[in-house]
């Protein structure tokens, strides 16, 4: 029976991952609806305030881009062939082929450059196109030819074109994107789980597939009773911090990164990078030992994602086979970041990693050390790699005592068949004293990708995956241990172990969405679609709706407007949507299918709560009337309810200084006590107040 179900899962996951290889709509079982178009105006406020509301800041977006890219080709009113012109330049730039690049320099140059200084359209600087033609009569094409164009491309591109398109509804969708961006919360639910692929200390890693976009993905789950049972709740942590670090900006191929963390009552959740071709470890079992050539490509490969680490003050402290996975193509990635540690601020002391990997200073104790570690440890995996066995574990020793002892005084003796080049390449690094050892003598991973073993080797294929792997995993199969073998825990362990409040919220800061990586699962899944869909379903509300929903309001006073809930009906029991507009003196909120909003006057409010309050499971703003009237407000958005919070509370102290003011001024003019300091302000004659209506 357990042989049929590790089957059906071994089956179920393949489906899974040939499913996600379709079209859009096959590969999602949960459709997104973006947020209604009114967010802009919370969503513009909120991102204001980051200061990132500008071009840089939203060019340099995935779905940023891609709006900004529409609206110069479509919407515009003028053309914009500066934003081709940058494209041009991106798509040179990825030329590893010479002659590609000198083909595309000469495109570039003929329909960009010498038209726009034959036609005047664009006053480009005389030294950008005495820069390229300086290059391009020697016939030389470096990747960098045209970087002086860039910021001026951009000087333009800052100007008039990203002005008009904040006006434009391209702007608008992208509120609705980065709204629902902020408003990420996962749970399980978000997740298909399919076959085990793997068994950590704290919990098992699954291969799922998110409903949303079909997009697959690991999903390691930690074991919350677990990790309390071995004290481990600094190293899960950890984990998150680190991969956070790893994942976050220039992006790795060399690094199983994380998507997304989330947590469930029971169990820390990260969403990584799948790698369905196995580990190296795994390979060796089934593949024997390597050869020279085939070492090589891992090795090269693995020096990156060492470097983007190193870069990053992180160090790995865990360099072995079974760490490096493998990619469908046999692309590798350096995994499983949980002994990862920051030495940026404090080096570290500890003793962590795998006997017959860790280098002499992480044995020693007491010892500070930093990413020398690695380089140690490195030099052990591609002994493994090569002769099947770390160099200070001879004879399939298992004692760690041993194995540990050898690694503190032995010099390893490297066999005859070795190379020259490899042989100095592994003295080099497996050198006791760090002073000594390569990558350690001031230029970290450089000093290893210029040891004449490397000599050959082109980096910049290398960081583009351009060398073909020694080993492709087989298509169709899961490239891991059976899914009956790698078992599961045993409950009984944790039986006794209760999570309390104090527990949880150890873990209340843990969830997180990097921002560009979910922006690029989007954009080549599902952002198309979507906006297609999004685009239908608005222009079928415009047409039902009077003017007052769709108005942008930039004409008037208005300081907010959007779609909101107030707890309303027979016994205040129901939550009943308004659209609401936030002015100066008022709150309106509209119905649907009335000319006449409800009107809340700023001067009959005594207060508005200072914070957040919990009514009917939601968080609520809650405004007080002088008549001591609740008015109840809450938004599913939570972005948009703090901005409505925030801005009810200032137009409210506005409204009551402005009211204090007048009737101080009201005091003087009649002679009444109301203007002494100290006294309290008397209200406004009735024809101070504040229009009702105001401007629209």
């Amino acid at each position: 029976m357990a042989d049929l179900e590790a089957v059906l899962a071994d089956v179920s996951y393949l489906m899974a991952m040939e499913k996600s290889k379709c079209t859009p709509a096959a590969r999602a079982s949960k459709k997104i609806v973006l947020p209604d178009p009114s967010v802009r105006s919370v969503m513009h406020k909120y991102m204001e305030k980051k200061n990132e509301v500008n071009f840089d800041k939203i060019f340099n977006q995935v779905l940023g881009y891609l709006l900004f890219k529409e609206f110069c080709e479509q919407t515009s009113d003028e053309p914009v062939p500066q934003l081709k012109f940058y494209e041009e330049i991106k798509l040179y730039e990825k030329q590893e082929c010479v002659e590609e690049r000198r083909r595309i320099a000469r495109d570039i140059y003929d329909n960009f450059i010498m038209k726009e200084l034959l036609a005047h359209s664009h006053d480009y600087s005389k030294e950008c196109v005495a820069h390229v033609q300086k290059y391009l009569m020697k016939l030389e094409v470096p990747p960098n030819l045209f970087e002086p164009y860039i910021e001026e491309i951009f000087q333009h591109l800052r100007g008039e074109p990203f002005k008009n398109f904040l006006e434009s509804d391209k702007y608008t969708r992208f509120c609705q994107w980065k709204n629902l961006e902020l408003n990420i919360q996962l749970t399980m639910n978000d997740f298909s789980v399919h076959r085990i692929i793997g068994r950590g200390g704290f919990g098992e890693v699954y291969g799922c597939r998110k409903a949303d976009t079909g997009k697959m993905y690991a999903m390691k789950c930690l074991d919350k009773k677990r990790i309390k049972m071995k004290q481990g709740e600094t190293l899960a942590l950890n984990e998150r911090i680190m991969l956070s670090l790893v994942s976050t900006g220039v992006d790795c191929p060399f690094i199983v990164c994380m998507t997304y963390a989330f947590h469930t009552p029971d169990k820390l959740c990260f969403i990584l990078d799948l790698m369905n071709g196995g580990d190296l470890h795994y390979h060796l079992s089934q593949h024997g030992v390597f050869n020279e050539a085939e070492m090589k490509f891992y090795a090269a490969e693995v020096i990156l994602g060492l470097e983007h680490m190193h870069k990053r003050h992180i160090v790995y402290r865990d360099l072995k086979p079974a760490n490096i996975l493998l990619d469908e193509h046999g692309h590798v990635r350096i995994s499983d970041l949980g002994l990862a540690c920051d030495f940026s601020k404090k080096k570290p002391h500890a003793s962590v990693g795998t006997h017959g990997y860790m280098a002499p200073e992480v044995l020693s104790k007491g010892t500070g050390y930093d990413s020398s570690a690695d380089w140690f440890s490195f030099g052990c995996m591609l002994y493994k790699l090569l002769k099947g066995h770390s160099p200070f574990r001879q004879h399939k020793t298992k004692d760690k005592h041993e194995i540990d002892r050898m690694t503190l005084t032995t010099n390893v003796e490297l066999p005859e068949s070795f190379s020259p080049s490899l042989k100095s390449l592994l003295e080099g690094l497996l050198q006791r004293d760090i002073n000594k050892r390569l990558g350690c003598r001031g230029r970290g991973a450089e000093e290893v990708k210029e040891h004449v073993f490397f000599a050959g080797i082109d980096w910049q294929q290398v960081y583009h995956q351009k060398y073909t792997p020694p080993l492709i995993p087989p298509r169709g199969e899961v490239n891991a241990a059976d899914a009956f073998d790698i078992g599961s825990f045993d409950e009984e362990d944790t039986k006794g172990i209760k999570l309390t409040e104090a527990d949880q919220m150890q873990y209340k800061d843990f969830p997180l969405v990097i921002s560009e990586r979910w922006q690029s699962e989007v954009a080549e899944t599902v952002f198309e679609t979507i906006n297609q869909e999004a685009d239908k379903t608005e222009q079928k509300k415009k047409a039902k709706q009077k003017q007052k929903f769709d108005a942008d309001e930039k004409e008037s006073d208005c300081i907010l407007h959007g779609y909101i809930k107030k707890l309303g009906g027979p016994f205040a029991s129901a939550w009943q949507t308004r659209y609401a507009k936030l002015y100066p003196n008022r709150l309106e909120l509209h119905l649907e299918n009335s000319a006449k909003p409800e009107m809340i006057l700023l001067d009959s409010v005594e207060e508005v709560s200072s914070d957040l309050v919990s009514i009917k499971g939601e968080q609520c703003i809650v405004l007080r009337t002088k008549n001591d009237t609740k008015i109840v407000l809450t938004n599913t958005d939570e972005i948009g309810l703090k901005e409505w919070a925030l801005s009810l509370r200032s137009a409210h102290k506005c409204s009551q200084e402005l009211l204090a003011s007048m009737a101080r001024k009201a005091g003087k003019i009649y002679g009444t006590d109301g203007a002494k300091e100290g006294a309290p302000a008397r209200p406004a004659p009735p024809h101070a107040s504040p229009a009702p209506n105001g401007t629209n």
